[in-house]
């Protein structure tokens, strides 16, 4: 397995240079970085910094969308930094949430995330490419042709079926085993019914852990399955209830979430903020299976398996405080047991 980190991108700009050397030299595979370019600050030009810092981990936004930048100025951005970097990029995109809904917009439509994809990597590889707003093809003879791998992230079934017909990965944000399972078997069957092999596919879970007392582990996590419901809360409702286009356990929280009585209007200025209001429907349990909380010991039993789910990367939302010594913790305890 490999295992990757994620900035928010409100560390101060030194301490997150100190924890990316950290990162690479302790064993970790990944540096990702959030892209909402409003609610926290741009993710490109951090990772520009951080891989000055680094020779052999790989970067990537965590995720970006198709609708918050012309589809050449992102190409423009991954060729960047990819030969910059010696070809170290890789892309993970979904349709958009809170960078286009903290300004009232909506996210992409399926259709326009497939075709952002093929633009990307065709215009990156540096061959030409004509998208609709381009009368123009569009081509850039500077790129290197380095290769651009593509993560998708999805929670809902169309979403998963496109991620296994167009991505080479998946992206999934939680850690609970059979939820993994599921998502990582929708997204394999779509891509074999499009008679591509899925031998290579991966699947990334990420979420945030507390590598301690588990009460204290909680509380430093809830903000997330407020994060998760907010995305899975438009699945449920289009797909309804009874069905086994979405997993019971998704439509049970999601159901908890709306009968609580409280205001349900997300607050994407609190997005990913420990204590928020958002989390009114978070309870301890939701918060343990979409986490991973406890000693170092629990962590490599549900790590391993999410393994055994299918998944290939676990990624750790490094968001919850005491950034440092999580890392630590995990280059001593846990990774090794993957090694």
């Amino acid at each position: 397995m490999e295992f990757g980190i994620a900035f928010k991108g409100d560390l101060e700009h030194k301490r997150m240079l100190a924890i990316s050397r950290q990162v690479e030299a302790g064993g970790f595979d990944y540096i990702w970085f959030f892209d909402s370019h409003i609610i926290w600050s741009d993710p490109y030009t951090q990772i520009a910094a951080s891989m000055q810092h680094t020779d052999r981990v790989r970067y990537g936004p965590l995720v970006t969308n198709p609708k918050v930048r012309d589809w050449s100025v992102a190409a423009s951005v991954f060729a960047t930094l990819n030969r910059m970097s010696g070809g170290r990029m890789d892309m993970a995109i979904g349709r958009g949430d809170s960078s286009m809904r903290v300004m009232g917009k909506k996210p992409a439509t399926l259709a326009t995330l497939i075709e952002c994809v093929e633009a990307i990597r065709t215009m990156t590889q540096g061959d030409t490419y004509t998208y609709d707003g381009s009368p123009n093809p569009v081509f850039m003879d500077w790129t290197e042709g380095h290769e651009l791998p593509v993560w998708i992230a999805a929670y809902g079934p169309k979403a998963l079926k496109v991620a296994g017909e167009h991505g080479d990965g998946l992206i999934i944000q939680l850690a609970d085993p059979g939820l993994c399972q599921w998502f990582t078997e929708q997204a394999k069957a779509g891509g074999e019914a499009a008679g591509r092999d899925m031998s290579e596919f991966r699947v990334l879970s990420c979420a945030p852990v507390w590598i301690g007392d588990v009460e204290k582990g909680v509380q430093q996590t809830s903000w997330f399955p407020a994060v998760v419901g907010n995305h899975v809360a438009d699945i449920v409702e289009k797909y309804g209830k009874d069905t086994d286009l979405v997993p019971d356990s998704l439509t049970r929280f999601i159901e908890t979430r709306q009968g609580k009585g409280a205001d349900e209007g997300y607050d994407y200025r609190k997005h990913a903020v420990k204590d928020s209001d958002n989390l009114y429907y978070v309870n301890n349990a939701v918060t343990e299976s979409f986490c991973i909380v406890g000693p170092p010991e629990a962590h490599v039993e549900k790590l391993k398996q999410l393994e055994a789910a299918g998944v290939t990367q676990f990624t750790i939302y490094l968001t919850q405080g005491d950034e440092e010594r999580l890392v630590s913790e995990y280059v001593d305890k846990v990774i090794p047991h993957f090694r």
